[in-house]
């Protein structure tokens, strides 16, 4: 059990955070639409831009004062060593005692973990990729029938779902139509079912993505195309030619009846939701091109060194990560919301949603001791145009105050650029609609009081390069928030527990006796199950 706080925190104690409280008291009178009165310059005080990425952060409760007291507190906090401790691969993920070096994935320079250079072990992997993604695409490796394969199926969870499933998705428009993806991560049985169900399996290739390939809800899928697989095309052969694995566990790889090249590797200094750039993206390569996802690393690599280099004031994942400090700890907020105008982004709130509240859930600070301030929030959303027309309301008239990213791109490679105008002026609308509100005396039902705060980021295209400076960009704001509150945002016991319980309640799902391990409720419920299967 975590120490409960008796006392103040070193960092609730620090003058650098009672600074921030006595300056959110001062400012807090004046609305964002009087702060732009007074100052019609704001905007280019208040944004950054970085290849193509325009950060506009000028919506938010900042004065001239604001940003050097929350830079101030990052230094307090010794930020640059952390930063610098996590480049050069000290074990900062300090309760697996291991390095944190998803920046070496798409390092163009050395990087030493124990002495020893990752980035060899990166490069080796990485043409192993590109040799596999070749012949995958060019038809010189066919499935077990001849027929080139026109269809990748990644099976995974988690971070070996969800970053493979957005990138796909956003690069669409930039695909020549060899390969289609589909993903399967529901262990019910109905999403393979959905999936499978529309393949031909002669030309069907599986990616199974697991770290241990013990993972049960992967795993159990992943036995369950291995037996559909073989029932469609007559042979045990036939999952040589037609299942591919990124894991670590090269035994049970085997067992299966992968063989080794078609094996890749991954290592204990990547965390899950942050192994998209690792052969974790093998689906996003047999799919966009290799040369599309070496661009995605290219993106994140840019930001990597933004983010490492640029003064903490004019640093993108700096100033975000702070806004977030600023909001949760200091305006109590509770969430915030991620609305993307633009439909190839629509799974970047689920993919933020792992990243972030799987990184910064925690009660417990480094040392052990439980914290006496709030760490991390809900984040939700769904594509701004459709969300208009719905949870908007909230946005717009609800008594929770919730801070909202805006994301677009100016180019819209569709072909359907009729579109593009309008869903940009939805975007730019909403900015301000969220600033300004628009008071109605008459009718106060319809007064919007407007002052709430949004962040809009503005991309060149939503290629693969700008995606992987907007995925690396919350990555790295990420860590920011986590120095702050001096949390370890790269391990993730709480999501353990529900699978262990699972793990007992399994056996009794077919047992004859009635259930009586566990507490009355879950008792209740798996004999009420087996009475109605």
């Amino acid at each position: 059990m975590p120490t409960p706080p008796t006392s103040k925190s070193p960092l609730t104690v620090s003058a650098e955070w009672q600074a921030l409280r006595a300056h959110q008291q001062q400012i807090a009178n004046a609305t964002l639409a009087e702060r732009f009165s007074a100052n019609p310059w704001r905007v280019s005080k208040f944004s950054l831009e970085l290849d193509g990425l325009l950060l506009d952060f000028s919506r938010h409760f900042l004065s001239d004062e604001t940003l050097p007291l929350l830079t101030g507190l990052a230094r307090a906090r010794g930020l640059q060593g952390w930063i610098e401790r996590m480049f050069n691969g000290a074990p900062i993920n300090h309760t697996e005692n291991r390095a944190v070096l998803h920046v070496a994935l798409r390092a163009d320079t050395p990087v030493l973990c124990g002495g020893h250079d990752v980035t060899l072990d990166v490069q080796r992997v990485l043409a192993q990729m590109e040799s596999f993604v070749t012949a995958i695409r060019n038809g010189v490796h066919t499935g077990h029938t001849g027929l080139r394969f026109t269809d990748v199926v990644n099976i995974g969870i988690g971070g070996s779902y969800l970053g493979p499933q957005l990138a796909c998705q956003a690069l669409r428009p930039y695909t020549d139509g060899t390969m289609r993806a589909h993903f399967v991560s529901n262990v019910d049985g109905e999403n393979l079912s959905a999936v499978v169900g529309q393949l031909n399996a002669a030309t069907t290739l599986f990616v199974i993505t697991s770290k241990t390939f013990t993972t049960q809800e992967t795993m159990t899928n992943a036995l369950a195309a291995r037996r559909w697989l073989v029932a469609q095309l007559g042979s045990e052969a036939a999952v040589g030619r037609h299942f591919a694995a990124v894991t670590s566990n090269t035994g049970k790889v085997a067992q299966f009846g992968i063989p080794p090249a078609q094996m890749f590797e991954m290592w204990d200094w990547v965390g899950g939701r942050y192994s998209l750039w690792s052969a974790v993206g093998l689906p996003v390569a047999l799919y966009a091109g290799m040369e599309a996802f070496r661009s995605l690393l290219a993106g994140a690599r840019a930001m990597d060194k933004h983010f490492r280099t640029a003064h903490l004031e004019r640093n993108m994942p700096v100033v975000l990560g702070l806004l977030d400090v600023w909001y949760i700890n200091f305006f109590k907020t509770q969430s915030r919301a991620v609305l993307p105008y633009a439909q190839a982004a629509s799974r970047l709130p689920a993919y933020l949603q792992q990243l972030e509240m799987e990184s910064l859930g925690k009660a417990v600070a480094r040392d052990g001791s439980r914290v006496d301030y709030a760490t991390g929030n809900i984040v939700w959303g769904e594509p701004g145009t459709d969300s208009q027309h719905s949870f908007f309301q909230l946005l717009h008239q609800g008594t929770p105050l919730i801070p909202a990213d805006l994301i677009a791109a100016c180019r819209n490679p569709s072909g359907f650029n009729a579109q593009h105008p309008l869903l940009l002026a939805n975007f730019f609308a909403q900015g301000e609609a969220l600033m300004n509100g628009k008071p109605d005396s008459n009718a106060p039902h319809a007064a919007v009081p407007g002052n709430r705060p949004s962040t809009s980021i503005l991309l060149e295209e939503l290629d693969a390069k700008h995606l992987g400076m907007l995925l690396a960009l919350y990555e790295h704001k990420v860590f920011v928030q986590s120095v702050i509150w001096d949390l370890n945002a790269f391990d993730q016991w709480g999501v353990a527990l529900g699978k262990q319980v699972a793990d007992r309640i399994l056996p009794t799902l077919t047992a004859s006796e009635p259930a009586t391990a566990f507490d009355a409720s879950t008792n209740g419920l798996i004999n009420y199950y087996r009475q109605k299967r």
